[in-house]
């Protein structure tokens, strides 16, 4: 009970004042809109930028370490489509933004702030490393799967083409891919430069927390019930449960086992619902599942805390 209220709680408490400032007016809907666009292209861009930048590349990106998250994460987009397929007979588009959803934690607004309160700053390492990967590796599989499930017959280049464009927009991609330009060519960053960096990134996490609450304070948990529970069941339970038996196969150490179990148990990302909006498809239920998911990983992200080593 401990953790729950020293490690998760704060962190609900942040998204539920956000939640709790729109829904009383007391911050407008519409503000809401521009916090999120500050977190997600500019603070968070610079918080990836700045770790990654100065990341030991060679002690942090273990390939034992993301084998084991990105199976699980994997075989979750594969169980996403699947299911939504097979069980619930969506429709190919549905299936994939469905998918996406299962396969996108979020890496960032909770797996990163609870690995810290539970474990401290220098834990975060193996979080960082997951989370570098984590867009470029999500966003390629998704909107590769996507371009070619609406793209059938179109050929080759035009699904290329639709992929770059999608990857190259995202300022999340552009703010990892930027750090491992400045990591690898060993450049010196400024101090001014860094300074500046660092208060942006100590923006970030606040920021989108509160505005995380406000964006799910749009959506009422509509659309299909059971695909909404089968999306939790995989993002809750089968991901972190594969990562956990991937970690102790592959003899992860005590600090990575807890950073990948924690980031694959927390809820998927408001990241799916940004993917379900590119196309149009399933975005009732990808709101739906952020929504219940979140508020469910209070208690799972408990669970999980208790049973780590």
């Amino acid at each position: 009970m401990q953790a729950l209220v020293d490690v998760v709680l704060p962190v609900f408490l942040v998204i539920g004042l956000g939640y709790f400032a729109v829904a009383r007016g007391l911050f407008a809907d519409a503000a809401i809109d521009g916090l999120m666009h500050f977190a997600a292209s500019f603070a968070i861009p610079c918080l990836l930028f700045l770790n990654i930048a100065t990341l030991d590349l060679g002690r942090s990106f273990d390939l034992a370490l993301l084998g084991s998250y990105y199976t699980g994460a994997i075989t979750g987009f594969i169980a996403g489509i699947a299911g939504a397929r097979l069980f619930f007979a969506r429709p190919w588009p549905d299936s994939v933004a469905i998918g996406f959803v299962c396969l996108f934690s979020n890496s960032l607004l909770l797996g990163l702030p609870i690995t810290e309160r539970a474990y401290g700053a220098a834990s975060l390492g193996a979080n960082y490393a997951i989370i570098a990967l984590h867009s470029p590796i999500c966003y390629a599989l998704g909107i590769t799967t996507m371009e070619i499930v609406r793209s059938r017959g179109s050929g080759l280049v035009s699904t290329a083409r639709g992929v770059m464009r999608g990857m190259f927009h995202n300022a999340l991609v552009i703010g990892i891919a930027l750090g491992f330009v400045a990591n690898f060519s060993g450049v010196v960053l400024p101090g001014a430069l860094v300074d500046a960096l660092e208060m942006m990134s100590a923006a970030a996490i606040p920021a989108a927390l509160f505005g995380l609450g406000g964006v799910l304070r749009r959506y009422r948990p509509e659309g299909d019930g059971r695909t909404i529970a089968y999306i939790c069941a995989v993002s809750l339970a089968l991901h972190p449960a594969i990562v956990w038996g991937m970690g102790r196969w592959t003899g992860l150490d005590v600090g990575q086992f807890r950073s990948a179990v924690i980031t694959a148990s927390v809820a998927p990302g408001i990241n799916g619902y940004i993917f379900a909006s590119m196309y149009g498809v399933a975005k009732r239920v990808a709101a739906s599942a952020t929504l219940i998911g979140t508020a469910l990983t209070m208690l799972t992200a408990w669970l999980w805390l208790a049973i780590l080593p």
